[in-house]
């Protein structure tokens, strides 16, 4: 059966470059970020890279690949999740992520696992929740 586990992640930088000859919708970005992971995940300082799709200047979609360092629930290890999501006009970032399959190290070989989170613009942290087993 399945473990569920939640926390919170902050942005802690985000470096976004526009990617093509100009800033013509739709739009090409690529952003490197740094996430900080609080809860049944603690991971801090991650590496994550976004390809990103501007359909308009506040509407669009973005792919990721995020590397977390840590812990999940006590057991140490990294990972990393695929990341699939889109953004509103209200700066409403929806998004899904699933695990990698043979990136778990340490304690979390084996890991298998899907998780969402909803980012609501302006908002210090944004809640997550993972669903996962180790085999």
């Amino acid at each position: 059966m399945p473990a569920q586990t939640t926390g919170h992640f902050t942005y802690a930088d985000w470096q976004e470059r526009t990617v093509g000859p100009d800033e013509a919708l739709p739009k090409l970005a690529h952003a490197s970020v740094t996430n900080s992971f609080t809860g049944g995940i603690e991971a801090a300082r991650t590496t994550c890279e976004y390809t990103i799709v501007y359909a308009t200047e506040k509407t669009g979609t973005f792919t990721g690949m995020e590397r977390l360092t840590g812990s999940l629930d006590g057991r140490a290890g990294t990972f990393v999740v695929e990341e699939r999501g889109s953004f509103e006009p209200d700066g409403t970032v929806r998004c899904a992520f699933e695990v990698v399959p043979g990136t778990g190290t340490g304690e979390l070989t084996g890991l298998r696992g899907t998780g969402t989170f909803t980012a609501v613009h302006g908002a210090p942290s944004v809640p997550y929740t993972f669903e996962y087993v180790l085999d």
